[in-house]
């Protein structure tokens, strides 16, 4: 899928930048603001987030085949491994169980955080789903004939999975790195557990505490303190958050808290307020898992997980798609660059993705090497509003960038981007740092979703509208978002990019 063209970078620069320590940054109080690179190395010995669910994915995609292989020699019959119909059943049976696991969530990330009991009835279902199809299509494709047996196929496939899943996968989560970063609001008695608890048993780590005003910091308090809670916004606009736990009491900090939810609100990121007045570590509600870790969480737009795991399918099965049948275009671009112009091929550039965090953006270079250098001479001629710089003619666009540019061929290596889960295919465009520090905090809820290579700006004007047109575009995208959503904007971005419509 190829995107329609962007605002394209006006710094396509390979010099490396600076990466600050963001809680030195934060406590320093600097008064501009910049996205910090992420600079925590992971620990030694963790696993990357993620990793778990993925293995066990794979690992019971082999016990598939196994069980069918098993239960047709158990049954005693023969492996036809000449039939054809036999590894179209294989292959169906594979391919369904990644659709049906990844429409039930069996393999999100947070899998380990489920409920045993609910992780099981999640299996029994795609069993039961899988094995369903296989009989339907063994009736269909062979006529009823034993290709394979299916006798012992359910009970085998869901003692293995089951088994794998509960001794082996869930625990390997427990040694994965967090996957979030939350920020907690209070140091006190609430805050600080608040935060133990996280750090013993939660998969998010906490990047750092907010005082509230009446709370004085004390051999007690927690070692990572930001300052005081007046100083959250400032905070959020440096510090990639996924989470803000607001640790604080009504009776006393209540003006406070009401604050911090507008200013999340208007972030778009998700918080969450103390279910009770205290902490509690072995008495639990009676019903409900909404507060297991003693907290009401709060989205600024409505959860669709089911929807969301389906979307990430369609994220890699396209993305590695379109690498494989554009790869003659895309070697031939590179060809073209590297015997036109001095300098890589590939651009790498530093772009702000989902709440705040910073990846690395691969594009064809474009523009001349020293593109950066040459940016101050032309602020001046500016033709974009907001904090976007756009030049119609610009002069640092090579022969070659430019038309890679207005049919963004450009934009062709970014499915490696979406591949490794930096971005989808639709969603927001990913803004520059530098932009990003200039944004308006409404202008910041964009950042609450997956960047993407096209959304409604690509396929509605492209340059041709103001940068507040286009901020108010993107939040219409995040506030009404489906999968109908996205398959309109997808159609409506190919003619788009044929025809090179809004594009220089």
């Amino acid at each position: 899928m190829q995107t329609a063209s962007v605002p394209k970078e006006s710094a396509e620069s390979s010099a490396p930048s600076r990466e600050p320590n963001k809680v030195a940054a934060v406590a320093e109080a600097p008064r501009v603001f910049v996205a910090p690179m992420r600079t925590t190395k992971p620990v030694r010995g963790r696993l990357a987030p993620g990793f778990a669910a993925k293995l066990n994915l794979l690992a019971d995609l082999a016990w598939v085949v196994v069980a069918l292989l098993g239960s047709t020699l158990l049954a005693g019959h023969s492996l036809q491994l000449s039939n054809l119909d036999f590894w179209l059943l294989l292959g169906v049976a594979g391919l369904g169980w990644v659709l049906v696991g990844t429409t039930l969530c069996l393999y999100d990330a947070r899998f380990s955080d489920r409920a045993p009991l609910d992780d099981l009835a999640l299996t029994s279902i795609t069993v039961v789903v899988i094995t369903g199809v296989l009989y339907l299509e063994r009736l269909l494709i062979a006529g009823g004939m034993p290709v394979v047996a299916l006798t012992f196929f359910p009970l085998m496939l869901w003692t293995g999975v089951v088994t794998l899943r509960h001794l082996v996968f869930r625990r390997l989560a427990v040694r994965e790195e967090p996957l979030d970063e939350a920020l907690i609001l209070g140091i006190g008695a609430m805050g600080r557990l608040t935060g133990e608890h996280l750090a013993e048993h939660g998969r998010r780590r906490v990047c750092g505490h907010l005082a509230f005003s009446n709370e004085v910091q004390g051999a007690n308090s927690p070692p990572n303190v930001l300052g005081k809670v007046e100083r959250l916004e400032e905070v959020l606009c440096q510090v990639p958050v996924d989470v803000v736990y607001i640790s604080g009491n009504v009776q006393k900090h209540g003006t406070e808290m009401q604050a911090a939810i507008k200013l999340c609100e208007k972030f778009g990121i998700p918080f969450a307020l103390p279910a009770h007045p205290f902490r509690m570590d072995r008495a639990r509600p009676e019903h409900g898992h909404a507060v297991a870790d003693g907290y009401l969480h709060f989205v600024t737009h409505a959860p669709q997980p089911h929807q969301m795991a389906i979307k990430r399918l369609f994220d890699i099965t396209s993305s590695s798609a379109a690498l494989l049948v554009l790869s003659p275009l895309m070697l031939t671009v590179a060809l073209l660059i590297k015997l036109t112009s001095r300098g890589p091929v590939l651009f790498k550039q530093k772009r702000v993705g989902l709440h705040g965090k910073p990846f690395s953006m691969l594009k064809f270079r474009s523009m001349v090497v020293n593109a950066e250098e040459l940016k101050a001479r032309l602020e001046a001629m500016n033709e974009q509003t907001g904090p976007v710089f756009k030049i119609k003619n610009d002069p640092r666009i090579t022969r070659v960038g430019r038309f890679i540019r207005k049919y963004s061929i450009d934009e062709l290596p970014q499915p490696l981007n979406v591949l490794r889960g930096e971005m989808s295919v639709v969603g927001p465009r990913p803004p520059l740092p530098n932009e990003v520090a200039k944004y308006a905090a409404w202008q910041r809820r964009r950042l609450s979703v997956r960047p993407g290579l096209t959304c409604i700006w690509q396929v509605s004007g492209r340059n041709q509208i103001t940068f507040d047109e286009w901020m108010y575009l993107d939040m219409q995208y995040i506030d009404h978002w489906t999968l109908r959503t996205d398959l309109d904007l997808i159609l409506k971005t190919v003619p788009v990019v044929l025809t090179g419509s809004g594009a220089s």
